[in-house]
This record gives C-alpha cells, structure tokens and sequence, in this order.
C-alpha cells in the first residue's frame, strides 16, 4: 500500500469522481483509475461502487477513508518534524464560512504570505457544523467558526471577537423610519436567506418562531453579495453580519434597521484538534489571527 495511491483515493472520496481527481492532481485519468485499482486488488475488495459517471464509497470505501486521513497527516508530521524550528513551510487548509472568508480573513492572509511565501495555504468554505467534523477528521489544520460560542472535548476553541448582526433593508423601506423593529413586523416582509446550515440564520429563525413569525423559506442564497445586491433592488430584507455589509452601510447602499440582536450573539471563533501538532506553520498563523483579533476588537469599540 503506497502513501500516493492513499493520497488519491482521498482525493477522489472527497471530489467524487474520477476525472474531477486527476484534474486536481495532475495525473492522466488512467493513472488515476490504476492506483485505484491496485488499492482494491491489496485491500482485496472494491472502494467504490461505480455508477455510472457518479461514484459512492462502498462501506469498505468509509471505513477505509479516516484511516487514509490519518496516515497522510502522519507523513506530513514526519516531513514537518525534521525541518529547522526556523523554516516555516508546509501547507495549511483552512475551512471558513463565506462572511469570514470574505471579510475577515484576507488580510491576515495576505500578511501571513508576505511573512512565510513557502507555506501554501488552501481555504475551503463551508458551513461551521460540517468544518467542524473535518477538523476532527484531519481534513483541516484549523477552521473559524461565525456562531454562538461553543465548547468542545475535544476540539480547541478561541473566541476571537463578537459579532452582530445587522437586519438590512433598501435605503427607501418604510422601516428606516422605526425607531425599534420587531419581530411581529416581519409578518408580512420578504426575508431573503442565506444556505440551509447556516448558525446565524437557524439562531435568528428560532427567535423569529417564537414570536410567532414563520419566514417563507423559499428565497434562500449561497452567496452574500448576491443576497445583497436583491435588498439594495428592494425584493426584500435580510439578516447579515455587520462584517459584511459596512460598506453598503457607509455609501448608503444599505439602511440597518433598529433591530436588537441581543438575543442571537455569535462569535467568530478559532478552532483546530487538541491532540494536533501545532507545526511552525500553523503556529505562526494561529498567532497572526490572534494580532489580527486584537484590532478587530478595538474596531468593534469603536464602531460603537
């Protein structure tokens, strides 16, 4: 059993297909197809039931995976092991929710690659449960978190700042003038959604249930921008992080609704495994966040 033939069949586990693998790990699919193959003629047993042009992981497949998980992080350990304390290479996956991709995180990136050009960092979105499985699965160095605090056993979790979230409309809504909105006047609006998943949303829809307000969960977006470019064109209002729509905020795209948002506090959190070896490239990035933090807490104040 070869390290490289583990490597692909992850990739192919992860990507679902053949073709898409060989893409990303510039292999011919051919070369892709063998070391398949020569996995399932060692292991004596198929690790993926082909149907089709769509693959699924047989139950050998699934059982097979965290440990192939497993013994890659191990010999990217080993690698990380022998190098100088002072060379700072390697590569970090982070996961990251959009808002926090896209506002939050660029600039700890860009200065993190001026820092230590020899690290190549891959960032992966998703929604905060999910990352939270693939940092205990190994598949991700560290993940940040845009949700009411947690607490794990098993994970490490850092509070790095609180954030609101603001309810938007267009500059026009008849509910710029309120001196307070609440729930019971939603009754009647459009609510536009970010993805099913999403923390802030499922905490902001339970407090909306309670008051009775049941929102039409048919208008529902995977990307922030395109969620903010319908309330500017007035189809209707939504619930985003401050982070995200200051901008609109300042040129007066947008209009933040007197809306108290006591009631669902999230955090943008830090998170990464106990038991995880903190390597000189993690290590530094982990401290850059934290420098990072510091200023996004005193931009909060004063944003106050």
């Amino acid at each position: 059993m070869e390290l490289r033939q583990l490597y692909t069949f992850k990739v192919v586990a992860e990507v679902k297909g053949f073709t898409r693998a060989a893409e990303i790990l510039g292999y011919a699919q051919s070369s892709v197809t063998a070391q398949i193959q020569a996995l399932e003629e060692e292991l004596g047993t198929p690790l993926f039931d082909r149907l089709g042009k769509k693959i699924m992981l047989t139950s050998a497949g699934e059982r097979l995976l965290p440990h192939a998980s497993e013994m890659i992080q191990m010999h990217d350990l080993a690698k990380s092991a022998i190098q100088s304390p002072a060379e700072v290479s390697g590569t970090l996956t982070i996961g990251a929710p959009e808002s926090l991709a896209a506002f939050r995180l660029p600039a700890v990136i860009q200065e993190y690659r001026s820092l230590y050009p020899e690290v190549k960092i891959i960032l992966k979105p998703g929604v905060c449960w999910e990352m939270r499985g693939l940092v205990r699965r190994g598949d991700l160095d560290l993940a940040f978190l845009l949700e009411p605090e947690v607490e794990e056993p098993d994970l490490q979790v850092d509070t790095l700042v609180y954030e609101k979230i603001a309810l938007v409309a267009p500059p026009d809504h008849p509910f710029v003038q309120k001196k307070a909105v609440v729930p019971e006047d939603l009754k009647n609006e459009t609510l536009l959604h970010t993805e099913p998943g999403c923390s802030y949303r499922t905490l902001i829809e339970k407090h909306l249930n309670s008051h009775g307000v049941f929102p039409n969960p048919d208008l529902e977006f995977w990307s922030i921008e395109a969620i903010k470019n319908c309330v500017m064109s007035g189809l209707g209002l939504s619930f985003l992080p401050l982070i995200a729509v200051r901008n609109e905020l300042d040129n007066r795209k947008l209009s933040a609704l007197a809306w108290d948002d006591s009631s669902h506090q999230i955090a943008t959190q830090l998170v990464y495994h106990k038991k995880k070896w903190l390597s000189p490239a993690l290590r530094q990035f982990l401290l850059l966040t934290v420098s990072h933090a510091e200023n996004w807490c005193a931009e909060e104040l004063i944003q106050k």
